[in-house]
């Protein structure tokens, strides 16, 4: 079965496509001084740019790992969560409380989705 790479990067790709499932590395805000609002936001975009690169969307999204670095964030970034998820096609998902890579980061979303 083919292997195709996406934003193939020095140490990542962004995404990896095999089978019938796409895996995204974990995205991250590119304007780190926003709001965990704005972080969320960029981030669920990022996320809807590369699905549709590798040929599928939101509604197919098996599985969401979320890292907030603070848990005080939780009931923001739900609120653009909800707003962003398809409603009849509900992933399963764990959020935790991580540090980040970069300390003005806020959070950081890896999903797996089906094509």
């Amino acid at each position: 079965m083919a292997i195709r790479r996406l934003g193939v990067g020095k140490r990542l790709s962004e995404a990896v496509v095999h089978g019938d499932r796409v895996f995204l590395a974990g995205q991250v805000a590119e304007d780190a001084s926003a709001s965990i609002r704005g972080q969320a936001q960029q981030i669920l975009s990022q996320i809807d740019a590369l699905l549709a690169e590798a040929g599928t969307d939101k509604s197919k999204l098996i599985f969401v790992q979320i890292w907030l670095a603070d848990m005080g964030d939780y009931a923001v970034f739900n609120e653009v969560w909800d707003a962003w998820v398809d409603p009849q096609n509900l992933p399963a998902r764990a959020c935790v409380q991580s540090p980040l890579v970069k300390p003005e980061w806020r959070a950081e979303v890896q999903v797996t989705a089906a094509i």
